[in-house]
């Protein structure tokens, strides 16, 4: 990972602004910005260079992961640390503007800060310039997150096993994420996602004590970290004899979910992938049933920029990548949903998810 070149084009970016320098709060961005990957720190981004603020938990986790940045290790707290550091450069300190991730330091964090700072130094709001950095992978992000994907459809493999009627959904979920650690994973993006009977008909139906029952989908939607980055996978499965009814609306997603994926390509909006999804559900009859967006981002967090969703006008290019996973919900009833990682491509898009999405029984 090239993070000199990252804070150099944030610096470049900068430089059209009116910010004198931008604090970065936000830990996946620190760690895109600069590559640490531990729980308390803050990045300065400034024309003259970036230092990096943690505490003393991490000094040497810090001396070893940052780069392209000085390292300070507070004595105190690290925030305390960065109004210290500014304070004591006051002369130049004076009138300048410090960018802030609004969305990401809170009011209380924000007023201990402005405390902190010598008088005349402002701190305003920045718009999401390193989210939106993330958003187009290079070739090393690129080749984590099928690395991530690969491992991930694997545990799938693993659900298939272990995965019967009067088998708890929990247990299933706890075989899944056990055999992702003994695969290497750092962790699950998420909590596993292991939904049957009318359960399934929850988007987020996190896995239960409910034991499995004939007669209705079991939503499995899993994703692994592995140096870093996200997988995300969504896969749907028939416990017991299946029903003409239950054939329909999975076909039916699978279809959408075809289409949405041939959307992808650069050039485009993401609103239109959302699109294409919605025109095939509605002409069979479930479009209302449809209650959620077809996908997001995925990097080094599980949901990031783009949303793929209806209105949005994001355009996409090529190193995005982004989850379709159109599904239908009938409340009371069951769900089906599938979903794969896309990667847009400059002649199109990779499909990074290797299962299969054909109708399956158990």
């Amino acid at each position: 990972m090239n993070f000199g070149a990252r804070q150099n084009k944030l610096r470049e970016h900068l430089a059209t602004t009116r910010f004198d320098g931008l604090l970065i709060s936000h830990l996946p961005n620190i760690r895109y910005l600069c590559g640490f990957s531990g729980s308390a720190a803050f990045l300065l981004v400034e024309e003259s260079g970036s230092v990096f603020f943690t505490d003393a938990r991490y000094d040497t986790q810090a001396h070893e992961e940052v780069k392209a940045a000085k390292v300070v290790v507070a004595s105190k707290s690290a925030l305390q640390s960065v109004g210290e550091w500014v304070s004591r450069r006051r002369k130049r300190a004076r009138g300048r503007t410090i960018g802030i991730e609004a969305e990401h330091l809170t009011l209380a964090d924000k007023k201990r800060l402005n405390d902190l700072l010598p008088s005349g130094t402002r701190l305003k709001e920045s718009p999401p310039i390193v989210e939106r950095a993330r958003m187009v992978k290079d070739a090393d992000e690129l080749q984590r997150v099928r690395d991530a994907v690969k491992l991930g459809a694997k545990l799938f493999d693993r659900a298939l096993e272990v995965l019967r009627p009067g088998v708890k959904e929990a247990e299933v979920a706890a075989e899944m994420e056990y055999a992702a650690r003994r695969a290497g994973a750092e962790e699950m993006s998420f909590p596993t996602i292991v939904a049957s009977g009318a359960r399934s008909a929850l988007p987020h139906g996190r896995a239960s004590n409910l034991a499995i029952r004939p007669g209705g989908f079991v939503v499995c939607d899993f994703g692994v970290i592995l140096a870093g980055y996200c997988s995300d996978q969504t896969r749907s499965v028939w416990v017991g004899s299946d029903s003409d009814d239950a054939r329909r609306a999975y076909e039916a997603v699978r279809e959408a979910q075809r289409a949405a994926v041939d959307a992808v390509r650069p050039g485009i909006a993401v609103g239109e992938v959302d699109a294409a999804a919605r025109k095939v559900l509605r002409k069979a009859g479930l479009g209302r049933y449809f209650t959620h967006s077809t996908g997001h981002g995925v990097g080094l967090e599980i949901h990031e920029p783009p949303r793929v969703a209806s209105g949005q006008t994001e355009i996409l290019q090529p190193g995005m990548v982004i989850t379709v996973e159109p599904g239908v919900y009938f409340p009371g009833k069951w769900g089906v949903r599938i979903e794969d990682m896309v990667a847009v491509t400059a002649g199109g898009r990779e499909v990074l998810t290797p299962t299969s999405k054909d109708f399956l029984a158990v």
